[in-house]
């Protein structure tokens, strides 16, 4: 099913961006050449679908490299973590019902979470969708596996290319959370939708794999994060038992923030002596958020 555009805006002046269609494309189904504003600002379509929208000096935040998103790519596409996608297109839903919905995933990543809410919500009509990610390995994963939405090289911490109001949903999976932009692109009536892992979150595997630990109070960080902004909704807990192989290990290691300082075959020399199949639990929390209404006031 075509998804709608979402409303955009130049990250140069803030106009609006429309699409320029492909020579002899038309119509709600047609993946735009380029992206343009009034004032002659144009971002050109990557050979892959995505859209470069980094001005000015770039980002001082360190980009996913491309062994770390192919880390990803294979550990999602073999469907460990599938169950959490599905919870949290549920979380979504709700929001999603209205006429013309918009769903923002902000830190998009390979876009597997959005493609789980595309999937989830698409019987119900066109949904406009857009992906914010700072790694272009990540967006041509994305691009691919989410052709109808748009995908957009930019940095998180900054301004989003998008409009006031404009979406029903913001989704922030294990991505940096920038609440005052959260707040300004969600419609007074939508939600924040955000995944943290919780403490002993794959603690049987996390020594061994390098991996970060996680901090006792990350709950009341998350929520000071967003004070003044959102209000917390719901929260719900996902355990996931997990039977991972080595490499499966060595892909968690390498796909998280911790993979931006693994060396692999040291990583994987660490990890031979694991067994053929080890348990594993994954802990997480979904966290929904309502815009408070004083927050705009």
């Amino acid at each position: 099913m075509p998804l709608r555009l979402p409303s955009l805006l130049c990250p140069v002046c803030r106009k609006t961006l429309s699409p320029a269609l492909r020579d002899g494309e038309a119509g709600a189904a047609a993946r735009p050449r380029a992206l343009a504003c009034a004032e002659g600002h144009s971002f050109d379509a990557a050979r892959q679908g995505y859209f470069n929208l980094l001005v000015g000096k770039g980002t001082a935040f360190q980009p996913d490299s491309a062994d770390m998103v192919a880390a990803r790519a294979a550990f999602l596409d073999a469907g460990h973590y599938r169950p959490l996608a599905a919870a949290v297109a549920g979380a979504a839903a709700p929001a999603l019902q209205g006429p013309e919905p918009a769903v923002l995933d902000s830190g998009t990543g390979t876009g597997h979470y959005l493609r789980a809410i595309l999937d989830q919500a698409g019987s119900g009509g066109p949904i406009a969708a857009v992906g914010l990610d700072i790694s272009k390995f990540a967006l041509r994963r994305a691009a691919k596996l989410n052709p109808g939405a748009v995908n957009l090289v930019s940095d998180v911490w900054q301004q989003f290319p998008v409009a006031d109001a404009a979406v029903d949903v913001v989704t922030v999976v294990f991505a940096p959370r920038n609440a005052a932009e959260f707040a300004r692109v969600l419609k007074p009536s939508g939600r924040l939708v955000v995944v943290t892992p919780r403490p002993g979150h794959l603690a049987e595997i996390a020594s061994q794999a390098g991996m970060l630990g996680i901090e006792a109070e990350k709950d009341e960080r998350l929520a000071d994060a967003l004070t003044g902004h959102f209000e917390l909704l719901s929260a719900q807990d996902v355990d996931l038992a997990l039977g991972l192989s080595p490499q499966d290990v060595a892909n968690l290691a390498l796909m998280g923030p911790a993979g931006h300082h693994t060396d692999r075959p040291a990583l994987t020399a660490r990890l031979a002596g694991l067994p053929a199949v080890t348990a594993v639990t994954g802990k997480f929390r979904i966290s929904v958020f309502l815009p408070r209404r004083t927050a705009a006031a």
